[in-house]
């Protein structure tokens, strides 16, 4: 017996860093290709500083705010990561500079055009502007941080039943299919060959149980374990072959964008005002405050799909605000750094929880201990930069396909036969991936002469999952129904309460204790004032003698995947604890 238990925790942890490894890979991708994205916007040395030290603090930034949201934050095991949240108003704000008047040989007119040689425009521009970006950052993390602690993200999550939170979801995986697709084209070969591996890996050979071999080899015990290894490595097994193959065919080129030639220390300690320190101008003001918006809302769908991945009951609303309070700190942390982009729930790490049907919190609390380290040397962040595009497009294709799948099975919630619910669905999905293309083909359209409205509207409405989110809620919300037509059940006026009931008494008191605080932050909750208790869980929410948020708990997995030394089904493999 006591070998069997040794033998399950060493299995234990071997899996737990092979699922590190995996979303690390997917976290440095995500972090390269949202880079890249920002800086192939810049002229040649529109970068005062090294890109090394710029991604390495963006590392590090990531790390401690995965660290504070699996430790304070919502208790689930979520990776923060930059998304298009930030990107989109920070290209409005690098994209809108002083064009330079440029005489048009054998036209007697002036032509105005953008130059993007180092030369021929004073780079200072650029500069300010890479400040207003890390300004814009700052900015948004303070409004994270402001509307956590009065608890909007908690009393606006009630109201968001499946109806607001399914289009959000949808448009999520669609919205990013340009950027997959610009990384792919790298090579669609490999690019192909890893999407059919991955897919083959986990949906395939997903319950295909291979042979543990026992860590003791002069042990006589008959004890066998199995474990779903194509499953659990349906990321970094694919990952590493197309990488091999990239490396033999010389395809592992780091990009231009990222390869700038600069001293880059192995060791330096992040801190702040180390370039420049933000500049907050109305400009900054506005996009920072499209960047809350959006971050938000992006956030508080992937809280709910992660519930929803791990069988859990929709996250409380001392957990939302919580979550966005904790999101906020570090995204403020990477403003102050000089990072263009804050941090949020990383859907594509979401998606990766859903291909190899675990997920852990400690694993995730260990991905930002780990991003931590590499963030302190940017020589270790540029070696990252070596990921081929191929792989990149690869691994947010195939996660960012899960996340789109995650939408459309929200559906069956509601009754999506209703006239009423096929209209807020198909409108919500549809005006929030049209304006973005209609402000895509006609960039000057919206000009009021004031800059701090220009770049509000612009950045809001280009932020798909922010208009699919702000019109699923308008709709649900506005347009007459029936309870029985939004997915309500009689006696819950809230879509929260009703989606609670569905689960069974043990699977709520067990969330209580997941998305409880530790304990002896717990105990402090009565010495905290009054209009910060919204952050606390409410006495009801703790259950009764028999739960009550764990210490041990803290840093345990979500899911039982080894707590028995058998294998499991892969629904029994996704439910929680």
């Amino acid at each position: 017996m006591k070998f069997a238990q040794e033998l399950g925790k060493g299995r234990k942890q071997r899996c737990s860093w092979s699922w590190l490894k995996e979303h690390f890979l997917v976290l440095a991708s995500l972090l390269c290709a949202s880079h890249l994205l920002l800086l192939h916007s810049l002229p040649p040395g529109g970068l005062s500083f090294s890109p090394a030290q710029l991604l390495a603090s963006s590392f590090f930034s990531c790390g401690v705010s995965t660290v504070l949201q699996t430790w304070m934050g919502s208790r689930l095991p979520l990776v923060q990561a930059p998304s298009l949240e930030f990107l989109i108003p920070a290209l409005v704000l690098t994209s809108q500079k002083p064009p330079l008047a440029i005489q048009t040989p054998g036209n007697t007119s002036l032509s105005l055009d953008l130059c993007r040689l180092p030369g021929c425009h004073d780079l200072k521009i650029w500069h300010t502007s890479f400040q207003e970006v890390s300004g814009a950052v700052t900015v948004s993390g303070l409004l994270q941080c402001a509307l956590g602690f009065l608890g909007v993200p908690g009393r606006m999550f009630l109201y968001c039943g499946p109806l607001v939170l399914a289009p959000s979801l949808v448009v999520a995986g669609l919205f990013a299919h340009r950027e997959v697709a610009q990384f792919c084209s790298a090579h669609w070969g490999l690019a192909l060959l890893l999407i059919l591996l991955m897919v083959i890996c986990s949906q395939h050979l997903g319950s295909c149980q291979v042979l543990l071999c026992p860590w003791r080899p002069t042990s006589t015990s008959s004890t066998h374990i199995h474990i779903p290894a194509f499953r659990l490595l349906s990321v970094l097994l694919p990952v590493t072959c197309v990488w091999i193959i990239s490396a033999l065919m010389n395809l592992s080129v780091i990009p231009l964008q990222l390869s700038v030639p600069s001293v880059t220390p192995w060791f330096w300690l992040p801190h702040p005002g180390e370039w420049n320190w933000p500049l907050l101008t109305p400009r900054a003001l506005a996009a920072g405050i499209s960047m809350a918006l959006a971050a938000s809302t992006s956030s508080l769908c992937c809280y709910a799909l992660c519930g929803q991945l791990l069988h859990l009951p929709p996250p409380p609303p001392h957990v939302c605000s919580r979550g966005l309070s904790m999101e906020g700190l570090g995204t403020v942390l990477a403003g102050l750094l000089g990072s263009p982009m804050g941090t949020a729930s990383s859907f594509p790490n979401v998606g990766t929880v859903s291909l190899f049907q675990a997920g852990s919190r400690r694993v995730s609390h260990l991905v930002g201990l780990f991003c931590m380290g590499i963030g302190l040397s940017p020589k270790l962040a540029q070696l990252l930069t070596s990921i081929p595009l191929t792989v990149v497009g690869g691994v947010l294709g195939v996660t960012q396909a899960v996340v789109l799948s995650a939408g459309f099975s929200s559906f069956h919630l509601a009754d999506i036969d209703s006239g009423r619910n096929v209209f807020i669905v198909g409108f919500s999905i549809f005006m929030a991936l049209l304006l973005p293309r209609w402000l895509r083909e006609n960039p000057v359209s919206i000009d009021t002469g004031w800059n701090f409205p220009d770049v509000l509207l612009r950045s809001l409405l280009a932020e798909p999952i922010f208009l699919a989110g702000l019109l699923g809620f308008f709709l649900e919300n506005t347009v007459s129904g029936t309870l029985l037509e939004r997915g309500l059940d009689q006696g819950h006026p809230t879509s929260f309460t009703a989606q609670q009931a569905r689960f069974p008494l043990k699977s709520r008191k067990k969330a209580a204790q997941e998305y409880g605080l530790p304990q002896p932050i717990q105990n402090l909750c009565s010495c905290i004032p009054q209009p910060l208790r919204c952050l606390c869980p409410v006495l009801k929410d703790l259950g009764d003698e028999e739960g009550g948020p764990a210490e041990p708990g803290e840093t345990e997995d979500l899911l039982p995947g080894f707590r028995e030394l058998r294998p499991l089904s892969s629904r029994e493999g996704l439910r929680s604890q």
